[in-house]
């Protein structure tokens, strides 16, 4: 199962340095929908008339790229009412990717007028043929009991679906069940190995959480050194709790070596961003350091610490869908 979609989530995990038997309680219902790539491929006018008289004579994949020109305005003037048009005639025809595009549409009422009967269909067609971001998102629907009543056991199914074809944000959100005992029974271990395959994807909420699990012995071996490594992936990705969370690892000295410096390096940059405990740790560890220490840690966040990009940013599509 192939998705062309980038896995976001935000889930909410308690911070190593408060009482992690609470973990499981501090989950949110509120699992994060996978969300289309926006296309950026800009084509000539002449594979513009091409793709065109292929969508007119009836072929899906064509019918879908038109879709994506017409509503992110690529080669044609951007037109929401040609794009779900086009969208629609690929989707009647079956095509997963056109009715998961008017699935999330539908669901969130961008561009068209909201409708979660219309987005769960969408989103059902999709995932009966394998979609797995599809089955993600009808699964969340489920969860929140938008346009159909809750029901945590046939979210739990859909994630299942989706987190085995590899979406790494059903794995998440499948783990995230496990770890809250709704939708299914508690089970540590279980949530453990759905966290990893999420985190080794380079999901950071998953990184995240799975660096929280290893502290405090949840469903995997107690083990601060490998706390530090899943923690590290997720606050140089620049998610901000994972940041504050390292930021306790350096000043407790547990998995990496004590540093309240490169402590707070860490805190300062999750505050920067709004976190409260990020900001509430860095103040505490200053009054603790020494001038010294303290002039070092604050070059250290003038001269900025390692980070790709937030979790949340998505990625660009490079072309379009292929055409038969």
């Amino acid at each position: 199962m192939k998705s062309r979609v980038v896995p976001i989530v935000a889930l909410c995990v308690l911070s190593l340095h408060a009482s992690v038997s609470n973990v499981a309680e501090s989950q949110q219902d509120s699992s994060s929908d996978a969300i289309p790539e926006r296309a950026t491929i800009f084509l000539t006018t002449a594979e513009v008339s091409n793709l065109r008289q292929k969508a007119e004579k009836g072929d899906a994949n064509a019918e879908y790229s038109l879709g994506i020109l017409y509503m992110e305005g690529l080669g044609l003037l951007r037109d929401d009412n040609e794009g779900v048009k086009w969208h629609k005639a690929a989707a009647a025809q079956g095509l997963a990717d056109a009715q998961f595009m008017l699935g999330y549409l539908y669901e969130h009422g961008e561009r068209i007028a909201r409708d979660y009967g219309l987005a769960l269909a969408y989103y059902r067609g999709a995932a009966e043929q394998g979609h797995a971001s599809a089955a993600n998102n009808l699964a969340a629907m489920y969860q929140r009991g938008q346009g159909v009543p809750k029901n945590l056991k046939e979210a739990n199914q859909w994630y299942r679906i989706a987190a085995e074809h590899g979406n790494a944000t059903a794995q998440c959100n499948l783990a995230s069940l496990y770890l809250s005992d709704k939708g299914a029974a508690r089970d540590y271990p279980e949530a453990a190995r759905w966290f990893r395959a999420a985190a080794e994807q380079g999901l950071p909420v998953a990184q995240s959480t799975l660096g929280v699990m290893y502290y405090s012995g949840m469903g995997v071996p107690l083990d601060f050194v490998q706390s530090a490594q899943w923690t590290r992936r997720a606050a140089e990705q620049g998610y901000v709790r994972a940041q504050t969370d390292l930021g306790y690892l350096y000043e407790q000295g547990k998995g990496v070596p004590l540093d309240y410096v490169t402590a707070y390096m860490w805190y300062s940059l999750a505050a920067a961003r709004g976190d409260s405990q990020g900001l509430a740790r860095m103040k505490s560890l200053a009054h603790v350091m020494t001038r010294t220490q303290l002039g070092k840690g604050q070059a250290r966040v003038s001269a900025g610490a390692p980070q790709n990009s937030t979790h949340s940013e998505p990625r660009s599509a490079s072309s379009l869908p292929k055409q038969r």
